[in-house]
């Protein structure tokens, strides 16, 4: 019997071990998902494009793995889609030099200036300094970093939306038509800044539209079938799952709801006609380490409604 318990608990430790040392190297290995998403009323002209999605970069945590964004804004450009949708949380601690931090962020994205790809970006609860809810809001560090966004080309957005007219060239702002689909944006729900009327007011009616916020919990704020397809960040995926379940996380431990955290989420949740995906982002928090949860680039492929 001495025997056995030795070789379980050996078996234990390695098994440990494997993990804790996978949890290290995971964090650098891309996952490209292919999502299809359903839009009543899409153009023809937008069938089947597609847009990327990335976020959750907590570039200053120690060990940051900020090394994988040009290897992942690389990837993206093989993939040529029609735009990109940045989802907040570029840096992490609110007291470091946000400035070399979001120095780093503009050299590795700046490539997607170049390849002539539009990014849009939101703002997350660490852009505002906030790495815990009750954390101060600092707004003057949030101008900060949408500045550099900003002076990247990027169009930043807070509660509002802007029309992507597609045409022969590309996706443009500078004007609506029978082949424009509309992008609207909520602000950051920790900073309390999400304003979903505003957000929604320069939407037509039964106009095609997609929604893009960072915290999961603002998607709830929707009044029903007006986002039909919605993408949000911040969880990281849990960022650690037990293997061999897909879809568990260890955030089912803290909360008597359903923990909304990676890929699409069930009807339960949300207004009716309104559907949610949520991307597990590219950094951490807390600890450097991924488990069955690695860096996540969407790629959202439209469709018009069955």
């Amino acid at each position: 019997m001495k025997t056995f318990w030795k070789r379980l608990g050996i078996t234990a430790g390695i098994a440990v071990v494997a993990v804790l040392i996978w949890g290290f190297i995971e964090p650098y290995i891309i996952d490209v998902e292919r999502e299809e998403a359903e839009i009543p009323n899409l153009p023809q002209a937008w069938e089947g494009k597609e847009v990327a999605v990335i976020g959750d970069f907590q570039v200053g945590m120690w060990m940051d793995n900020d090394s994988v964004i040009p290897r992942i804004v690389d990837k993206i450009i093989e993939e040529d889609p029609e735009a990109v949708l940045l989802l907040g949380d570029y840096v992490y601690h609110p007291t470091d030099d946000r400035t070399l931090q979001m120095g780093k962020v503009a050299d590795a994205l700046g490539d997607l200036q170049d390849a002539n790809i539009p990014v849009f970006a939101i703002l997350g609860n660490h852009d505002y300094a906030m790495a815990k809810k009750d954390d101060k809001i600092n707004k003057e560090e949030a101008n900060r970093v949408e500045g550099v966004l900003s002076s990247e080309g990027f169009t930043v957005l807070r509660n509002e939306s802007v029309p992507l007219t597609l045409e022969e060239d590309g996706v443009t702002l500078s004007r609506e038509n029978e082949n424009t689909l509309y992008l609207g944006a909520l602000g950051a729900t920790w900073p309390e800044n999400v304003d979903v009327s505003k957000a929604l007011q320069d939407i037509p009616d039964e106009a095609p539209r997609m929604f893009m916020m960072h915290n999961p919990e603002a998607f709830s704020k929707l009044p029903a079938n007006t986002a039909p397809v919605a993408i949000a960040g911040h969880t990281h995926g849990g960022q650690y799952r037990i293997p061999f379940t897909p879809d568990w996380s260890y955030k089912e431990l803290f909360t008597d709801k359903e923990a909304h955290v990676d890929g699409w989420i069930t009807d339960s949740y949300g207004s009716e006609g309104n559907s949610l995906y949520v991307n597990r982002g590219i950094g951490f928090s807390l600890f450097p380490m991924r488990v069955n949860c690695p860096p996540e680039i969407t790629i959202l492929e439209f469709t018009s409604q069955s």
